[in-house]
């Protein structure tokens, strides 16, 4: 096998002169300053490489710097889009379900479970970009509604128009009252996407102690919101409490 090619050959070499130059006190002095004066080329082109190739490493550095950046955001973006409805960027419905047990190893949870009333005809009526506008209106409403209470509430969109709103760590009748502002917020006034049209929707509420499992919750909450919509719609029920 051919040995690695010494990349300072000729380096090596003019620094062998220089040393033969040095140990020799009878050499002229013409010869002392060829050595000296090769010795010297060669070091300037080596100063001269280093600076290049340090120059090239930073900016390579500052390449990688950026690709990075670049790899985070994206890995964030992907995150996100995994994690949250594309169209009202509330979270979905497997981010919903993680979250609810989640919160139910800490503690109490109840559940919000709501349906938009006759949201086929909105859509029948006006087209589904209308239909698209009208449940995006909604998620803004709820957002405001939440955000007037203590304490975090997070919004999912878990069907076409059904959502599922958690509240940690609040009772039943806290988070009875609490669907009730959301029902009134949708209810109260117009959507500007329909022209002076009154959007309704119906709610269940369930709660459950830590520990509980989220599928009851959720089919007690569920359970309630027919209720509401066999009672009339536009209406807020509450479903029986777990019996743990």
């Amino acid at each position: 096998m051919k040995p690695a090619p010494d990349l300072f050959e000729q380096e090596a070499a003019a620094l062998e002169r220089a040393l033969a130059a040095r140990d020799d006190p009878a050499l002229p002095a013409e010869q002392y300053r060829a050595a000296l004066s090769d010795l010297v080329g060669h070091f300037e082109r080596l100063m001269r490489e280093s600076r290049r190739l340090i120059r090239r490493s930073d900016r390579e550095e500052r390449e990688l710097n950026v690709l990075n950046d670049e790899l985070h955001r994206l890995a964030a973006q992907l995150e996100y889009k995994a994690r949250h409805d594309s169209l009202t960027g509330a979270l979905n419905r497997g981010a919903i379900f993680e979250r609810a047990s989640l919160h139910l190893q800490r503690g109490e949870l109840s559940l919000v479970v709501l349906d938009i009333d006759f949201f086929k005809s909105i859509n029948d009526a006006f087209g589904h970009p209308a239909g698209d506008a009208v449940i995006c209106e909604v998620v803004n409403r709820l957002r405001s509604a939440t955000s007037a209470h203590a304490g975090p509430a997070e919004i999912g969109r878990v069907g076409g128009e059904e959502f599922s709103i958690l509240l940690p760590r609040v009772d039943i009748d806290g988070a009875v009252r609490q669907a009730e502002a959301m029902r009134q917020a949708i209810a109260g006034r117009p959507f500007d996407c329909l022209p002076g049209r009154v959007v309704t929707a119906s709610f269940g509420v369930s709660w459950t102690p830590g520990n509980g499992a989220f599928g009851d919750a959720y089919a007690r909450a569920d359970e309630a919101l027919f209720e509401a919509k066999r009672g009339g719609r536009n209406q807020v029920r509450a479903g029986l409490a777990d019996a743990h």
